[in-house]
């Protein structure tokens, strides 16, 4: 299985920092306490995107708080490092991809990350080009230089799945992975590739730059697909089974802020989260994603997502057979 040099590499200096942390005090880092009437709590989150309204919602509307969290969000910048975090008990909770905690659980970690709760069920990038094209198909990417994804991530993985469900195979299109995460949009307004696979807000910044134009949504043309989850360690739900609870109920109810509101009052909610985009850009881009069906109105990880999530890995090359389903997602705190 080929689950990324650097991924690997991170996650297992954060098991050796982990285990020296047991040694020297005789328990794990969690940096969850109690903070009054509030438990304290770190949530790691892969990137910071418009893309997880919902986790905002819950946030700004002291969904948290009422449920007696006092929540500190970290950004990680990357499913490599937010897993580190995770593991290294830098983080009580992290939320990232799905496919961090099967890589960690495949490389042997003995308190391997654990899924409880699923936020996204569609990739939420899209494809820019740097002219429009109305009747866009993905056969038009054969031969054309794509600026793409990390090897092993999500964003990559979809973006390959959608090529296989077109009958196109990935040698086929001239893919450049060497761009880091977010600096792929500042490429492509510099002249590289032909088209991009952007996250929002860069892709609306593109069309409004006139450096650009969405030709394709790969939420849509994935279908449903488990983009994002939370997850904690075995060990800390073991022993903080009222803080998942807790945090659970609390993005239930950000769920259903953002299925019952339109975009307009969700954008409202949430700019205190991106001062640095315009109300306008943000209603855009919240009203993009919720007509896609962007997110789930639950967040119960069934094991039929987890299996299309295997399929995905097991196609890419990432992962060589199906784990447990069991060992890797609980439903307990949704039910």
């Amino acid at each position: 299985m080929r689950t990324g040099k650097k991924l690997t590499a991170l996650l297992l200096a954060a098991v050796m920092l982990f285990s020296m942390t047991v040694l020297v005090t005789g328990c794990g880092s969690e940096k969850s306490q109690n903070n009054g009437d509030k438990t304290h709590v770190v949530l790691n989150e892969v990137a910071h995107s418009i893309f997880y309204a919902p986790m905002y919602v819950a946030i700004e509307e002291g969904y948290f708080a009422e449920e007696g969290l006092d929540v500190e969000l970290v950004t990680g910048y990357g499913a490599d490092k937010t897993m580190t975090a995770l593991l290294s008990g830098e983080a009580d909770i992290g939320f990232m991809g799905a496919e961090a905690t099967i890589y960690s659980y495949a490389e042997g970690m003995e308190d391997s990350a654990v899924n409880f709760a699923q936020l996204t069920q569609r990739a939420g990038n899209f494809l820019v080009a740097r002219e429009p094209i109305e009747d866009f198909s993905w056969d038009m990417l054969k031969g054309k230089d794509v600026l793409g994804g990390r090897a092993g991530g999500m964003p990559e993985m979809v973006f390959e799945y959608i090529l296989s469900k077109n009958n196109i195979d990935k040698s086929e299109v001239n893919i450049d992975q060497s761009i880091d995460f977010g600096s792929t949009a500042a490429a492509f307004s510099g002249g590289q590739g032909e088209f991009t696979v952007e996250f929002e807000p860069h892709a609306t910044s593109l069309e409004l730059k006139g450096d650009g134009y969405v030709v394709a949504s790969l939420g849509e043309a994935s279908g449903y697909v488990p983009y994002t989850s939370f997850s904690a360690r075995k060990s800390y739900i073991e022993k903080n089974p009222e803080v998942i609870q807790a945090f659970t109920n609390a993005l239930q109810k950000g769920m259903d802020y953002c299925a019952e509101h339109t975009p307009e009052e969700i954008a409202k909610v949430i700019s205190p989260q991106f001062a640095e985009t315009d109300t306008e850009t943000l209603e855009i881009i919240v009203e993009r994603y919720a007509a896609q069906d962007t997110w789930k109105t639950d967040p119960a990880f069934e094991k039929e997502a987890f299996d299309l999530l295997q399929n995905i890995l097991m196609d890419a090359g990432e992962l060589d057979k199906a784990l447990p389903y069991e060992e890797l997602v609980t439903t307990e705190f949704v039910k």
